[in-house]
């Protein structure tokens, strides 16, 4: 590689300069803002975005180099490097910066052309890092990945997660930098929460190389070194917060405070630059507003889904293992086609959610992660933004519950993550309350992206993991953890059959009649149950497999409008489960309908499910007797 010429670092010793002006007009100008840790970054931001292999011309290309920058909030930094170097109108920038409808936000944001993961919660970057690092090792694509951290969000132990997961798989793709200017908002880092950053990185198994952070040579020979080292390598940049302004160095109070107009006036003077605000003011005032202007770039990633498998009436499964076995062949039949996209990460629980088939006969494309599940959540998201689609495999309590924010975060990135979770609702075995995840749809509710499929037999389940492989999007796939029954037609066939083809927001009427039963999952043989037992009172309940509770079958629903009584049957918090989705339905269109909600009222016991659902009033039985007083 072509060092850096004299002429080179001078260049950017001057663009240095100019870029510690637009943060400073930009925080100014937006009356919020982090200028402190932006301008102690820009040094380093400036030199990788001239040695990586990124430019205007090839940001969207997969081969190319990866940025990522994991304390968002150094966003005027990030804007002004990426800026000056062609992405986009530097001005418009310093205009529009936190400027409610302009792509130039708080937080950095992956509509703005540059940059290529949405930052700003602190600890996830280098997670983010991995996973676009592996991506590049899975399809033997040949890019460098560059990530960029705060040292006060070093504290956070997500990190220390990613830093065992990098030396685990020899990403040496991956060259992470610490601005390590000692400071964050509540003061002295070794105050606010002491740790030893160096020593850390090297009892995981990293090279660590520690810099001036503001020499350009330094930074440039720091990255060349790096390049030559075949493991991960950790960059520690000694650096001062508010760099360039004799009144701002070293001072936390900028962490998060922009300057004045007064105080910009003598700091544009110390830095020799002309104080031009008033032009972005008249700028910001002509803003438009332009909605597309936020739209993600995707990846085309196409997946071959094979033929869906029938189980029959005879055949005792849980869906987890259908799971399993669709995902083996989803594996094998892309690498028998030469494509090698479809990846499984796991948290230690292979052989509970059945992806140990994966693991011994695909090994190169089954990630271990251990115990990790909040490093694994981002790491598999972020891989799926380039170019491979991931399978994030685990219980429903640690896969949503415990990485809620994780999961966040993969749906505000537009990521293509397929999350499967065994073990939701009360079917978890004798594991009890602190294993029973009968919130999923509640805390999944409240992301916009995130499409949940739970399947109610081995059947449904096949072709729900083929349907979520090849569709672009986040997808939840929730299953149990017992065997479900073959849930069958009127005729004793499969209803989930030959001749079954899911769509998504499709409710399935499995037994007709007057009034609806609303179920899902592993509950809906369970409604049968139920439907059975009323039909023998002479009364007649329809039964509904809602498989898709966000996306609802108005043309379905629209059938039993006039009935005066729905009834909802599920193993979720009966506070947040399919039960209110129904309710604002109904409300919604000012239907004069009775709603009867069946559901988890409080945590749970450890035992069988059908022993469980006995203690609770969930048997088939009790719901039967319950609901035949309101008919």
């Amino acid at each position: 590689m072509k060092k850096l010429s004299e002429a080179e670092i001078k260049e950017l010793e001057k663009l240095a300069v100019l870029c510690r002006g637009d943060i400073l007009k930009m925080t100014t100008l937006a009356g919020s803002g982090h200028p402190g840790g932006s301008m102690s970054s820009i040094d380093m931001y400036l030199t990788v975005y001239k040695i990586a292999n990124i430019s205007p011309e090839n940001y969207r290309s997969l081969d190319r180099d990866r940025v990522i920058v994991s304390h968002g909030h150094t966003s005027p930094g990030v804007y002004s490097a990426l800026g000056r170097n062609g992405f986009f109108d530097i001005d418009e920038a310093i205009a529009y910066f936190r400027l409610a409808g302009s792509i130039f936000e708080g937080h950095i944001e992956r509509m703005v052309p540059g940059v290529e993961w949405t930052t700003g919660n602190l600890g996830q970057g280098l997670s983010a890092a991995c996973g676009m690092a592996l991506a590049a090792k899975h399809l033997g694509v040949q890019y460098d990945v560059y990530c960029f951290m705060g040292d006060g969000e070093q504290q956070k132990g997500q990190i220390s997660e990613a830093r065992r997961f990098a030396v685990k798989y020899n990403l040496d793709n991956l060259i992470a930098f610490v601005d390590y200017n000692k400071l964050q908002i509540s003061g002295d880092i070794n105050e606010v929460m002491p740790q030893n950053i160096k020593d850390e990185y090297i009892a995981s198994g990293w090279a660590v190389l520690e810099i001036d952070g503001h020499n350009i040579k330094e930074i440039a020979d720091a990255i060349y070194q790096a390049k030559k080292i075949a493991r991960p390598v950790l960059i520690l940049a000694k650096t001062v917060m508010g760099k360039g302004v004799s009144f701002m160095e070293n001072k936390e109070v900028y962490h998060g405070k922009p300057l004045s107009e007064e105080q910009l006036d003598a700091a544009l003077k110390e830095l020799g630059l002309e104080n031009d605000l008033e032009k972005y003011k008249e700028m910001r005032k002509q803003f438009v507003f332009d909605e597309s202007a936020h739209e993600i770039f995707r990846y085309d990633v196409s997946v071959d889904t094979g033929f869906s498998k029938t189980y029959g009436i005879d055949i005792s499964m849980d869906n987890r293992s259908a799971f399993g076995n669709a995902i083996t062949e989803l594996v094998q039949i892309n690498m028998a086609n030469n494509k090698t996209q479809v990846i499984v990460f796991d948290c230690d629980l292979a052989g509970s959610v059945k992806t140990d088939k994966v693991a011994k006969e695909f090994a190169e494309n089954f990630y271990e992660a251990g115990i990790q599940e909040h490093h694994t959540a981002v790491c598999a998201g972020a891989a799926s933004v380039n170019g491979v689609v991931p399978f994030f495999a685990d219980f429903g309590v640690f896969g949503i519950d415990e990485t809620f924010n994780q999961q966040r975060l993969n749906d505000i990135n537009d990521t293509n993550l397929k999350v499967v979770t065994t073990h939701v609702g009360i079917d978890v075995g004798e594991d009890g309350k602190t294993h029973q995840c009968i919130d999923y749809i509640g805390a999944m509710r409240n992301l916009y992206g995130f499409k949940v499929i739970v399947p109610a037999d081995p059947n449904q389940t096949d072709r729900t993991v083929r349907y979520a492989a090849k569709e672009y999007g986040n997808f939840l796939i929730a299953m149990g953890r017992s065997k479900t029954p073959i849930i069958s037609d009127e005729n004793g066939n499969p209803f989930f059959g030959e001749d079954y083809e899911f769509k998504y927001g499709k409710i399935d009427i499995v037994r007709d009649g007057e009034i609806p039963l609303f179920s899902y999952g592993s509950m809906l043989s369970r409604a049968i149950k139920v439907h059975e037992i009323v039909k023998s009172a002479n009364k007649n309940l329809a039964v509904l497999n809602v498989s898709t509770p966000f996306k609802l079958d108005e043309e379905v629903l629209e059938k039993f409008k006039d009935s005066k009584i729905w009834i909802t049957y599920e193993d979720h918090n009966i506070n947040t489960g399919l039960g209110s989705i129904l309710a604002d339905y109904i409300a919604e269109r000012g239907y004069g309908i009775k709603l009867i909600k069946f559901g988890v009222k409080n945590y749970s016991y450890s035992g069988k499910p059908d022993q469980i659902f006995e203690l609770i009033g969930l048997a088939p039985e009790a719901v039967a007797a319950d609901i035949l007083t309101y008919l």
